[in-house]
């Protein structure tokens, strides 16, 4: 059976730029209570970990450890393998940030990000990734950043509730667009 089409399917010309999933504190800034921001594209580790640590700066070292906060992470493995090696997993209910997640290398340090939610529009996380990585501002923590972020904008994806459809959808189960967020020249930057 054939199919005859009698109009010419559209013509893309120009590809949109990856968006920018990481964004760190330029080199030689001071360090606060952040180091930076990560945008995941959902709340599975085993699958955002290793994304992550492929685009990580050669700086970094070997990340060995990482801390959260099972409030947003559905499942909390205790292991994950990352490039030939395993990250060990903890989470602190009480002690950890909701909004955080800490990465640790022995040879190198640790590294404290934002995590900003994967439904978030590129519109905030364009804001919260700057206000992560601006110098010069008030040091806020991650969860201060999210309600300063709710209260001048409006609706906060990190604390509402999704329904089945929309975590289908920021979980990995359809394709969606992605545009570009404007990133700052004197920051790493890094796209997935």
């Amino acid at each position: 059976m054939s199919a005859t089409i009698d109009h010419p399917l559209p013509q893309h010309e120009l590809l949109a730029a990856p968006t920018t999933r990481l964004t760190l504190k330029a080199t030689g800034t001071t360090r606060g209570l952040l180091d930076g921001a990560w945008w995941p594209r959902s709340r599975d580790l085993l699958r955002e970990l290793p994304a992550l640590f492929d685009m990580r700066a050669p700086l970094w070292g070997r990340i060995t450890r990482i801390a959260v906060n099972p409030q947003h992470w559905p499942v909390l493995p205790r292991k994950v393998p990352v490039n030939g090696h395993v990250v060990k997993v903890g989470w602190f209910k009480a002690a950890q940030d909701p909004h955080k997640i800490l990465l640790l290398s022995y040879s190198v340090g640790r590294w404290d990000l934002l995590v900003i939610p994967p439904d978030t529009g590129t519109a905030a996380v364009a804001r919260l990734m700057a206000a992560a990585t601006d110098g010069t501002g008030p040091q806020l923590t991650a969860s201060a950043l999210m309600a300063a972020e709710e209260a001048r904008h409006g609706d906060s994806a990190a604390d509402r509730a999704q329904d089945p459809e929309e975590t289908w959808e920021y979980e990995g189960g359809a394709s969606s667009t992605h545009t570009a967020v404007p990133a700052q020249p004197c920051r790493l930057v890094v796209g997935m």
